[in-house]
């Protein structure tokens, strides 16, 4: 039903047509001027390269046979140490090592015959002398 509004009285409604013609002129500027726009190039500084070599990381190898070596490598990757050691001496030695170069990362590479509790015994021993930054060694699926 529409409502008859007496000649008298004040008009209660808001008439919106204008503003949404408003807004559709908006809308419509916006997008044709939005593809001319050019965004601002950003000019990165440079840095020159660092000065410290990158933190090769000890290896821990455990066999199918459970013998542990432990592989240092020099910057290049190639081993500098190769050393056998018990697992009662492997967590000394690497927190040793720690104390000498904190950020140093370990890895875990087992034999894929090597059972789980092996690799998991040796994890724990790392965990329990508070080493940090241990990882496992895979070899990428072909």
């Amino acid at each position: 039903m529409a409502r008859l509004h007496s000649k008298r009285g004040p008009m209660h409604e808001i008439n919106v047509v204008p503003y949404v013609d408003v807004m559709l002129v908006l809308l419509v500027i916006f997008m044709v001027t939005a593809p001319l726009v050019t965004p601002g190039m950003v000019e990165l500084p440079s840095v020159s390269k660092a000065s410290n070599a990158p933190v090769m990381p000890l290896e821990i190898v455990i066999r199918e046979d459970q013998s542990v070596l432990l592989i240092s490598r020099d910057a290049k990757g190639g081993p500098t140490e190769e050393r056998r050691v018990a697992q009662a001496e492997l967590a000394a030695l690497i927190v040793e090592r720690q104390k000498k170069t904190p950020d140093l990362p370990v890895l875990i590479a087992a034999d894929k015959n090597v059972r789980y509790e092996a690799v998991l015994r040796v994890m724990d021993e790392l965990q329990k002398h508070q080493v940090r930054k241990v990882g496992l060694l895979v070899k990428p699926a072909r």
